[in-house]
């Protein structure tokens, strides 16, 4: 990929310079496709399909808006650990040793809070520092020594697992007994809360991107028509709206002992990050400079971006990321355990972002695609377990699913590359 920035897409507009209408912007959506701008096109499309084939063959059970808000719990830390995995993924680089990064933070938050009695700010603050620390030393000896990711990570999942496993004890567990710790990952928002926030949210979102368009077209530059971000804004708004109503009816199957309903907080978190990280992408010089060395690190450095820094930043902050997953997993278990992190947590959270659309050849991905690849990842893993499946057959449509989204990425960039888009 020669360029060093994502390529610019131009404004959709009539033939005489009228503002677009439906159809030119289905034109010009078509006329990417062609050009092999799929984006998470496949993995939203997949999603689809396995959400209605899941509803047909379990329509009491997969439905529902217990098995609804499960899936967000029981999800949310492969998504969060995926959403800093994107950043090294940007690069062009990889992260073997995220997951048991998050499980080293999970455990030194137990030591800190539990074990010693520390209130929980100075606990998670440390937890995070030793996220950031661990990716420090990652990212010192990619970037600075020249060292590949995948033996530095590789090494670094060897030894995290057993400083995790020296942390807890052979065979031990650290409880969780904080409150709010524990509600991160297993507690619900009151029903006005939820709504509050989502309406708020859906007006902050409107109002700032139709500003930042506005803005965009007075300065002269490339600025989506105003149709497009009416159709993009009304979508947002009838899945937010969908999703928060559903969450707030009531799911506990016995509601007199025990009430569910609300939006998990767990959720509320997912979308902080969302929005926090993608602003840091899109609206930020360095979020520029991440792109443009995954694009070309070469042509990135000739250009005056010290490569090396950019490097170091992105394996920090992909740590710090997993060290807030590793506390949502933790949560979700109540405890920490020597496990936290392992398994298939990283192979899921790699899986999450290739199948939403982040290239693993760098230079291609957003923060969303960790959302929209963990999605159906939780949905297989889900939706499978409700057919009573085995675990066995679960790991090969994942797999599958997994071997797809890269050959779609594979097939995109060399159509893109044949229509001269990169």
């Amino acid at each position: 990929m020669s360029t060093m920035t994502r390529p610019v897409e131009r404004q959709p507009e009539g033939a005489d310079g009228a503002p677009a209408t439906l159809r030119t912007l289905v034109s010009d959506y078509v006329t990417r496709l062609r050009g092999g701008d799929v984006g998470s096109l496949p993995a939203v499309l997949g999603l689809l399909a396995l959400v209605a084939v899941f509803s047909a063959l379990r329509p009491g059970t997969f439905t529902n808006a217990f098995n609804f808000a499960n899936l967000i719990n029981q999800s949310a830390g492969v998504v969060v650990l995926a959403m800093g995995l994107v950043f090294v993924l940007l690069l062009g680089e990889i992260d073997l040793s995220a997951g048991f990064t998050g499980g080293t933070a999970a455990g030194v938050l137990g030591v800190v809070m539990t074990r010693e009695g520390w209130p929980v700010v100075p606990s998670l603050l440390t937890a995070l520092l030793t996220g950031a620390a661990i990716g420090a030393v990652i990212g010192v000896l990619v970037a600075r020594l020249g060292i590949p990711s995948f033996v530095v990570t590789l090494a670094a999942f060897l030894g995290l697992q057993g400083v995790l496993l020296s942390i807890i004890g052979e065979g031990g567990t650290i409880p969780y007994r904080n409150e709010f710790v524990l509600s991160l990952n297993n507690r619900n928002l009151p029903v006005w809360l939820g709504w509050t926030l989502a309406v708020a949210g859906l007006a902050a979102y409107a109002l700032v991107t139709f500003v930042s368009m506005r803005r965009r077209r007075a300065k002269g530059l490339v600025a989506p028509p105003v149709l497009a971000w009416a159709l993009k804004t009304g979508v947002i708004a009838v899945l937010t709206l969908a999703a928060v109503g559903y969450l707030s009816t009531e799911r506990s199957r016995n509601p007199m002992l025990t009430s569910l309903k609300g939006v998990p907080i767990v959720l509320l978190v997912i979308v902080i990050l969302l929005v926090v990280l993608t602003l840091a992408l899109n609206k930020t010089a360095w979020g520029r400079h991440v792109y443009a060395v995954g694009g070309n690190a070469e042509a990135a450095r000739r250009a005056g971006i010290n490569v090396a820094r950019i490097k170091l930043s992105c394996f920090v902050l992909a740590s710090v990321i997993a060290a807030i997953a590793g506390i949502l997993i933790a949560s979700r278990t109540n405890s920490v355990s020597p496990s936290t992190g392992g398994s298939t947590t990283l192979l899921y959270a790699v899986g999450a972002a290739v199948i939403g659309g982040t290239s693993l050849f760098g230079g291609k991905g957003r923060v969303v695609d960790a959302l929209i690849g963990g999605l159906v990842v939780a949905v297989i893993d889900n939706g499978m377990a409700l057919l009573d499946q085995p675990q066995g057959t679960v790991w090969m449509v994942t797999g599958v699913v997994l071997l797809v989204a890269a050959s779609v990425d594979a097939l995109s960039r060399r159509r893109a590359s044949a229509t001269g888009r990169v």
